[in-house]
């Protein structure tokens, strides 16, 4: 799929995307696997949440995720790659309760269910500011009240205050969560 946006880092060429959680695990040193695992504990997921997993690549993150669902939870991965939806679909062929849609989560999509948590993970750095706004729009469109918007990136790549922003989507009560000596951060924000 070509870049929709000049400089664009959304769009992994198909090398990458076939090869991204080994590429993950040598950029963390052999980190990433345990750092994921906290990460996806700090969410709380209760057995019948409802979760979308935007960008959600492999599924590896997603595979973390649905290990503390039941059978009345639900998962949704979303992303463009045909060679992400392979290895997906492939993870969660067993599963019932686990959806591939695909989709670019920087347009307007419309879902016939609304979710108790959308996880997003280095993704938005990729975008530009505008299209990050309309992808927080999509999350605000699909998240229940009181709903959770987990957004787990590089601390600081954009200069400004992602608090503000997402306070002008209606979010509140946010808390953080900071790995790697301070440089990836884990945003947590209420409905």
């Amino acid at each position: 799929m070509g870049e929709l946006y000049k400089d664009s880092k959304v769009e992994l060429t198909r090398f990458t995307a076939a090869h991204y959680d080994f590429i993950m695990n040598l950029m963390s040193l052999g980190r990433y696997a345990h750092f994921i695992k906290e990460v996806v504990s700090l969410m709380h997921i209760r057995p019948e949440d409802k979760i979308i997993d935007l960008g959600c690549g492999t599924g590896r993150n997603a595979y973390l995720m649905v290990s503390y669902l039941s059978e009345k939870g639900r998962l949704l991965g979303m992303d463009i790659s045909d060679e992400m939806e392979k290895q997906f679909c492939s993870l969660f062929k067993e599963l019932t309760n686990v959806s591939f849609l695909k989709q670019r989560i920087d347009q307007p999509f419309e879902l016939t269910e609304t979710f108790d948590k959308a996880f997003i993970s280095f993704v938005m750095h990729g975008f530009p500011h505008q299209v990050r706004e309309k992808t927080i729009q999509n999350i605000t469109n699909h998240l229940k009240p009181g709903g959770k918007f987990f957004i787990l990136d590089y601390f600081d790549f954009i200069k400004r205050d992602w608090k503000e922003i997402l306070k002008d989507f209606g979010f509140q009560m946010f808390h953080e969560h900071l790995f790697f000596w301070n440089y990836v951060r884990l945003l947590v924000a209420s409905l």
